[in-house]
């Protein structure tokens, strides 16, 4: 006997619904940006204040041209000049280079930089036991010979020129050294600053007067036996802008003689207002 087969129709369902796209790669990717980020947070506040500025310094100038001072030029540094409006930019970087010295936190309350009438001017100042020299010697020691590598490297970048002066306290030396006082220590304290300097980046024209001025320029006058009068001055000077337009204009004085020059023979009296 037949039975007839039972018919069986298959039906097929419609495809996949499509590609879901790329959206969720672009939140993962910002999700382990951010983790990456937060790390490096945090292990930045475990590091040293000395990486931390390093750090800081590089996403402020990537590219570094910042070292040579107010320069938009890179590799100009040599070029450019520190003119009055810009000296306080010069103060900045010799701190931040200071900042980097070994024992910079022992030293920073005898560094004093301050922008004067003359151009900017660097105090190096002396404790009871000597800070940058051996006491009443004009020998450096390690942090002063430290510190005056770093002010010179520096300031060899730049053509400005530099003042040096040596101070002391009014405390005279025993009656055995007649013939050595504080102005023979003042001056050689200046000249052992220039040889160290000039050894290690200053140029030989840059340096254009070494003073020693014993105890005539008090930086306590109220306590002359203080031991901060014992100090070193390194003034870094402006250099004066030249302005084509103040060229071309005549000084005063000439100005004036050329108004009351009496009128040539073919020339005109000029009309009085």
């Amino acid at each position: 006997m037949d039975k007839t087969r039972p018919i069986i129709i298959l039906k097929k369902k419609g495809g996949h619904g499509g590609h879901h796209g790329g959206a969720w790669k672009v939140a993962y990717a910002d999700f382990v940006t951010a983790m990456m980020a937060l790390f490096i947070v945090l292990w930045l506040l475990n590091t040293s204040k000395q990486v931390q500025e390093a750090v800081a310094g590089y996403f402020k100038d990537p590219t570094g041209s910042s070292t040579k001072i107010g320069s938009n030029m890179m590799g100009a540094g040599e070029n450019f000049t520190l003119t009055r409006d810009n000296m306080p930019k010069l103060k900045e970087q010799l701190q931040m280079a200071i900042k980097q010295m070994t024992d910079f936190e022992k030293l920073k309350s005898h560094i004093e930089m301050t922008v004067t009438a003359e151009g900017l001017r660097i105090e190096l100042s002396e404790s009871a036991s000597g800070t940058f020299f051996d006491s009443g010697s004009a020998k450096l020691n390690g942090d002063g010979r430290e510190m005056l590598i770093t002010l010179a490297q520096e300031l060899g970048k730049l053509p400005n020129k530099v003042s040096i002066e040596g101070h002391t306290d009014s405390q005279p030396y025993s009656a055995a050294s007649a013939t050595y006082g504080n102005w023979e220590l003042s001056s050689d304290r200046a000249n052992a600053a220039r040889r160290v300097m000039q050894a290690n980046g200053v140029r030989a024209d840059q340096v254009t007067q070494v003073r020693g001025f014993a105890d005539q320029r008090l930086r306590k006058l109220d306590a002359p036996l203080d031991p901060s009068n014992r100090r070193i001055s390194l003034i870094v000077q402006y250099i004066v802008k030249n302005n084509d337009d103040e060229d071309a204009k005549p000084a005063i004085g000439e100005q004036k003689s050329n108004e009351n020059k009496s009128p040539g023979p073919h020339e005109k009296p000029a009309a009085k207002e």
